[in-house]
């Protein structure tokens, strides 16, 4: 994955989940309206929404919003630009963007599945 020298700047990555998107914008010192705006640009950028659609991001959404912050900031890519550069790298297109967010919300319901199957402690 395409990692531009300015995100060396950016704070680690802590060990967690999920991640808030106030979290996230200090994570990748980006605001928080460029992240919900950036989610309708990009197909592979996709949170998980739950109560009140509030958004939840993986290691991995931060990992990809630091990618494209790089192309937008580091390297002067346009939105439709840096937008075709994420589909070539990645091989993924919005079809697969929304197949991932199918499999990652099916995963986190089974996960609260078994929550509830699995016997007190």
């Amino acid at each position: 994955m395409l990692e531009p020298t300015h995100n060396n700047e950016l704070p680690a990555i802590p060990g967690k989940r999920y991640f808030t998107i106030g979290e996230v914008s200090e994570l990748c010192a980006v605001k928080p309206h460029v992240l919900r705006y950036w989610e309708q640009e990009f197909p592979q950028l996709k949170p998980v929404k739950r109560r009140g659609n509030r958004r939840y991001y993986q290691r991995e959404d931060v990992l990809t919003i630091r990618q494209i912050r790089g192309l937008l900031y580091d390297q002067g890519y346009t939105i439709g630009g840096a937008r075709q550069r994420m589909t070539d790298e990645n091989g993924k297109g919005s079809i697969s963007a929304e197949l991932r967010t199918v499999i990652k919300e099916t995963i986190e319901e089974l996960e609260d599945v078994l929550k509830v199957l699995a016997p007190s402690k």
